[in-house]
């Protein structure tokens, strides 16, 4: 094709705007002057008369043009396939584009960034925003809230206090109060995950809280044990998109050599949250009354809604080629297709770009809508379970969480109950809060400093875990409360030094866009199997044996299968696939059938200039 001073000169940009129905392979447009016949005409006719002239003749002689000599004939067929050549090379920028999505995004963040953005900013919302989850986790533990069943001793009978009071639970049933949010949790965060590919994360986290809030407040308004029962489902559904979709954000934003020491940060809050809870919880509960420590939360948590539907959302990466396919969608569709099947060329256009517009977004049927979102999250479930590196770090999780789970919940009464602690919940709670957030963060940045590597991190689980078994087994020995502190405390600080590391290889062993279904199906998975059944059981168990000690020494005796599995994860190839590429637009046997007419496209615009 000729060149122009008219055509684009800057055709490697990483960003191509495309105009429905113009050429974009580099070609020149014809010049608005030009009649609509002239391609028509040979090349030695004189130049055309002006525009309006023009057009009249033009339409005088319309008839006349489709009789016109062969001559002519030839030359509406060069036009044809010069525009079937041009319907090629859009469609072919546009599957260009839907390719250079998730590469623009290597980086983390190929858009302009928010003017409210900073990565230290987002740190500490989010920071922010953990700690209130898991306060609610601490709240709902905490003797102040939770209180007692009442009791009758002697023929005297003594009423009993909290939720458990109110509402006269046995300790079974109080267990599956504590894991009724989990319920909402395992089936939203599923669904919140695979809603990233669709809708942007940032606001889906907005959406969660406000779940979160309302339902809160609710816990604060009920009247039975079903009615708390829902309200925790809610606020199960509210805290999933937060935890799904909050670690990719942090890990796409955090400096290089720091990506361990933020996640750190980040889960360090999980600890803190549920020792502040502790103490909130006991506080609160105890001067006004437990529905007020839920009334609080919702409070605390509204101006966190706000923003969240207020602010300008951030991208994740994986997932910024989303708005490019939404928007190339209708150019292929219908009026591209319409177009080639008009003039006579849609054999012209590539099979791959006739599949390609049946792949781009479309309106269609609810139902089918959802069919397909199924569809894709079976595919991505498959290939998130083949990842072995990834399937035997949640393994290790889940053993993890089943002790610390039972531990956050019934740590307070075991404690009251072995040592005759007077104020269970403010010791329970300074000993987490201390050890939780300098354990936490000692594991992130002992990581980043041995070089944050899959490998490295499954080293610091395993061992982190067998010495914190056998401090906190040690510590639970003791008859004396003054050698169960010291023990129990250094256990503590060697369990919770797992956060960031088994969290960094939940990030770093699946690609970019599977990450949030990673953190979505490791968070289903340690609770469904972790901390879910094990608040019960405890609770089960001691209604058996009616001995604290005992059960707090087979809860402990669990770490053990947490400590096997992560030891066997040192052994697994692994490989940290952060940087690898993400593709949900073609196939790469298609996209290297289209590359040689980039390639040929770009060396033609080249040659023309």
């Amino acid at each position: 094709m000729g060149g122009s001073d008219a055509a684009p000169a800057a055709r490697d940009d990483a960003q191509v705007v495309v105009v429905v129905g113009s050429p974009v392979d580099g070609s020149p447009a014809p010049a608005p002057s030009d009649p609509p016949l002239a391609a028509s005409a040979p090349a030695s006719t004189p130049p055309a008369p002006a525009p309006a002239a023009a057009e009249a003749e033009a339409k005088r002689d319309l008839p006349a043009a489709a009789a016109a000599a062969p001559a002519e004939n030839l030359a509406v067929e060069g036009k044809q396939v010069e525009a079937a050549s041009a319907a090629q090379a859009m469609a072919v920028t546009v599957v260009r584009d839907i390719e250079a999505g998730p590469e623009a995004s290597t980086s983390g963040f190929a858009e302009e960034k928010p003017s409210w953005f900073t990565p230290k900013r987002l740190l500490v919302m989010f920071c922010i925003i953990n700690m209130l989850n898991y306060v609610d986790r601490g709240v709902i533990a905490s003797n102040g809230v939770n209180g007692s069943r009442g009791s009758c001793s002697g023929g005297t009978c003594s009423s009993g206090s909290g939720i458990q009071g109110d509402f006269n639970l046995s300790n079974f049933e109080d267990g599956v109060l504590s894991s009724a949010f989990m319920v909402g949790l395992l089936v939203a965060s599923p669904i919140f995950a695979s809603l990233a590919k669709i809708h942007n994360p940032f606001r889906l986290i907005g959406v969660g809280l406000l779940v979160w809030t309302i339902a809160t407040a609710g816990c604060g308004c009920s009247f039975d044990f079903w009615s708390i029962t829902i309200c925790r489902m809610l606020v199960g559904v509210g805290e999933a998109s937060f935890i799904s979709l909050a670690a990719p954000f942090i890990d796409d934003n955090a400096p290089a050599a720091q990506k361990t020491a933020w996640l750190a940060m980040f889960y360090m809050c999980i600890p803190t949250g549920i020792a502040l809870g502790y103490v909130y919880g006991g506080l609160v509960g105890g001067h006004l009354h437990w529905r007020a420590a839920f009334w609080g939360e919702s409070i605390l948590m509204l101006p966190f809604v706000i923003l969240g539907f207020v602010i300008k959302p951030l991208e994740l990466k994986g997932f910024t080629h989303n708005k490019k396919t939404k928007e190339y969608g209708p150019m292929l569709s219908p009026e591209l297709q319409d177009e080639t099947s008009n003039n006579g060329i849609k054999q012209g256009v590539p099979a791959i770009v006739e599949g390609l517009a049946e792949k781009l977004p479309e309106n269609s049927s609810f139902g089918k809508k959802v069919m397909i979102e199924i569809h894709h999250f079976g595919k991505d479930m498959k290939e998130l379970l083949q990842e072995r590196v990834y399937v035997v770090n949640v393994a290790g999780y889940i053993f993890y969480n089943f002790v610390i789970g039972a531990y956050s919940y019934w740590g307070p009464k075991a404690g009251q109950d072995i040592y005759h602690m007077a104020s269970a919940d403010l010791m329970f709670g300074g000993i987490t809060i201390v050890c939780g957030i300098f354990g936490t963060l000692a594991g992130g940045f002992i990581l980043d400093k041995i070089d944050s590597t899959i490998s490295n991190a499954f080293k610091l689980l395993s061992g982190a875990t067998f010495l914190g078994a056998i401090f906190c087994f040690g510590a639970f020995c003791f008859k004396s409360l003054y050698g169960f502190i010291p023990f129990f405390s250094v256990g503590e600080l060697l369990v919770f030094a797992t956060q960031a590391p088994v969290n960094y290889i939940c990030l770093h062993s699946v690609k970019p866009s599977l990450r949030p279904l990673s953190m979505a199906m490791s968070t289903v998975s340690i609770h469904i199997l972790g901390d879910v059944p094990s608040s019960p059981i405890v609770g089960f168990i001691q209604d058996k044996i009616h001995n604290w000690r005992t059960t707090a020494l087979l809860l402990t005796s669990i770490l053990i299968g947490a400590f096997v599995c992560w030891f066997c994860g040192i052994f697994l190839h692994s490989v940290d696939r952060f940087n690898e590429e993400s593709e949900h637009g073609v196939p790469a046997t298609e996209r290297s059938n289209l590359r040689p007419l980039l390639d040929d496209g770009n060396d033609e615009a080249r040659t023309s200039q």
